[in-house]
Formats: structure tokens, C-alpha cells, sequence
């Protein structure tokens, strides 16, 4: 275990000492879950290989829970003596309020796209807002109140880049467990029947026989060990076939886009969740957007107004599925 994980996991267990300090009341209607959405974001946080983000996570948690015993204690005082009572409608609602403020960490995340890949929809800068709830399983119990649902082919997704758990991708969902697809001069076919998918752009020049007729031709230098695997095992008839628990994914910008078909299909299980909106986009080379440096501090500083895409602002990447034409049209 790396320094960082024992940092992690020792503040998950100061954190559930510390749940002690509110009332009683208070603490056993909310502590369960509080704790809960905590222990979620430290795993996520375990996975990431700076300690920056869990430092302002950190310190974010312990000053909500400065902020939040210090109100509570106030309020079970000033309650001291009075008769019992129902909780009023502002102490249920500043308790909904302080559960959703720890969810916003564990059930909406930031992420920011560094790529090209899905150009037309998602840009390079693009700052996303993903709903982690969409297609994340919540069980027989909270189907029927949470708004889940499982991937559609044509969902645009991020998920956890297999070839490096650190970094979060976003592609669209092109095929599901069973489904049959291969590409002919950049068109794609699926089970048989040709899809026509107006959110994708081809801006190449030039014919690529993997890129464009995958599967037909025998993997690049740019695939990777796991997309080999994949070429090996789940090609039947020039065709891949999705295995159980996996996802076919491209992105819409087709012709410069590292995908399923040079790093293999997409665990079900690595999918984060759904975009839900673009909250600021801001035109930056790749290399500025891995992480925060000293010199992407100084640019968004000097160029905020005239580098911030304002056009791009809340707008909504949209999932759409493509029209099927059947065989021999």
C-alpha cells in the first residue's frame, strides 16, 4: 500500500471518529450516509496518483464538518428543555442540504476533456459535469426511486480508461454484449445493418485500412496489447463480436480517434457515468489539461475572458442512437 492509499484510508477512519461530535439525533439520521458518500470518494480519490485533489477534498470535508457541529450543537442547546417535537421543516431541509452538498463529491464529478476524439460534440477544454447515478446500479430498492437506467448504444459515456485507470475518457456507445460490428470505408455496420450517424465528422485525407475497414485489416503500431487481444479472440467472420460485460465504444471525431478499435472494449464496470453539461470550456492545448501547471494558472489568468469558449457554456452533450438501414441498402 503507497503512502498516499494509508493517508486515504486514515482519513476515511478519522472522519468516521469524528461523526461522533454531532447529537445523537442528528447522527443517526444522517451519519450512515454522510459516511457512506465519504468512504465512495476516498476510492476514488485512491486511484489518482496526485495528492492535490484529496488535499482540497480534505480540507473541504473537515471544514463542512467544523461548520455543520458547530450549528447542530447550537441548535440541540437551544433545544434543551422545550418539549419533544418533530423536527422542524428548516432543520429536515439544512440536513438535506448538508447530505446533498457531500453527494455533489460522489454522485456529479468534474472532469476535463483533453482530447480531440469526440470533436463535433465535445471539445478539447470542454470542463464536463458527469452524473455518476445514471448507470450506476443502485439495486432492486433503489431502482424504483433513483433515475437509473443502463447504457444504450448511442450513449456518450465516460469511463475509466483501461490501458491507464488514472485518466477518464469519454466516447460513444456503439455496441453492447452480443452485437456484431465492423467498419467498411469508415461506415460502420451493426448486426447485419449500416448505421447512419449524423453526431460523427471524418476529416482525414487519406484511406487507413485498420482505422477504416476494421477489422479486415491486420492490426497498427498504434494498437495496444488489449485491442490485440481483442482482434485475436472476438473476431468471428470479419466481424468483433462484444463479449458479455463489455462495451464497443468510438468516438464521433472517427478519423483521429484511439478507441475500441485499437484498445479493446469497455468494461460495463469502468463506466463513471453520463456528461451532463458543459460548465466551462476554455481553449487550451492538450498538454495544459493533464493538470493544473504553473503555466495554465498564469494563461486561464491572463486570457479568461478572451480564451473562455462562452458559446459552449451549459451546453448538454446530448446522446443519440443511430438510424439502422437494414442489409443490401
Amino acid at each position: 500500500m503507497t503512502s498516499e492509499s494509508t493517508l486515504i484510508s486514515s482519513f476515511c477512519r478519522l472522519y468516521s471518529v469524528l461523526l461522533y461530535a454531532y447529537p445523537r439525533d442528528f447522527r443517526e439520521q444522517y451519519g450512515r450516509p454522510m459516511l457512506q458518500f465519504v468512504r465512495d470518494r476516498c476510492r476514488d480519490l485512491a486511484r489518482t496518483p496526485v495528492s492535490l485533489p484529496f488535499l482540497r477534498f480534505a480540507l473541504h470535508v473537515l471544514s463542512d464538518w467544523f461548520r455543520t457541529t458547530v450549528r447542530e450543537r447550537a441548535t440541540a442547546v437551544w433545544n434543551a428543555g422545550r418539549a419533544p417535537m418533530r423536527h422542524s421543516s428548516v432543520t429536515e431541509w439544512a440536513g438535506t442540504i448538508l447530505i446533498y452538498l457531500f453527494a455533489t463529491t460522489t454522485l456529479v464529478q468534474a472532469y476535463v476533456v483533453p482530447t480531440g476524439s469526440m470533436e463535433g460534440n465535445v471539445l478539447i477544454g470542454d470542463h464536463i459535469l458527469v452524473d455518476r447515478l445514471a448507470f450506476s446500479d443502485p439495486g432492486a430498492f433503489g431502482r424504483r426511486i433513483l433515475p437509473y437506467r443502463d447504457v444504450q448504444r448511442g450513449d456518450i459515456i465516460a469511463f475509466i480508461y483501461p490501458e491507464d485507470v488514472r485518466q477518464t475518457y469519454v466516447k460513444r456507445v456503439i455496441g453492447l454484449p452480443g452485437d456484431r460490428i465492423h467498419l467498411r470505408n469508415g461506415q460502420v455496420f451493426r448486426n447485419g445493418c449500416r448505421l447512419v450517424e449524423p453526431y460523427t465528422q471524418h476529416i482525414a485525407t487519406f484511406h487507413d485500412p485498420y482505422r477504416d475497414d476494421f477489422p479486415l485489416a491486420p492490426p497498427d503500431p498504434y494498437t495496444s496489447p488489449r485491442g490485440r487481444d481483442m482482434y485475436q479472440h472476438h473476431i468471428c467472420d470479419g466481424e468483433v463480436v462484444v463479449p458479455p460485460g463489455m462495451l464497443f465504444a468510438l468516438g464521433d471525431n472517427r478519423d483521429n480517434s484511439l478507441d475500441s478499435r485499437y484498445w479493446g472494449f469497455v468494461p460495463r464496470n469502468y463506466v463513471v457515468g453520463k456528461p451532463l453539461v458543459v460548465y466551462w470550456s476554455y481553449d487550451a492545448p492538450t498538454s495544459d489539461l493533464q493538470e493544473w501547471t504553473f503555466d495554465h494558472i498564469v494563461d486561464v489568468a491572463t486570457h479568461f475572458f478572451t480564451k473562455t469558449r462562452w458559446n459552449r457554456m451549459f451546453l448538454v452533450p446530448r446522446s443519440q442512437q443511430a438510424q439502422e438501414i437494414g442489409a443490401g441498402q
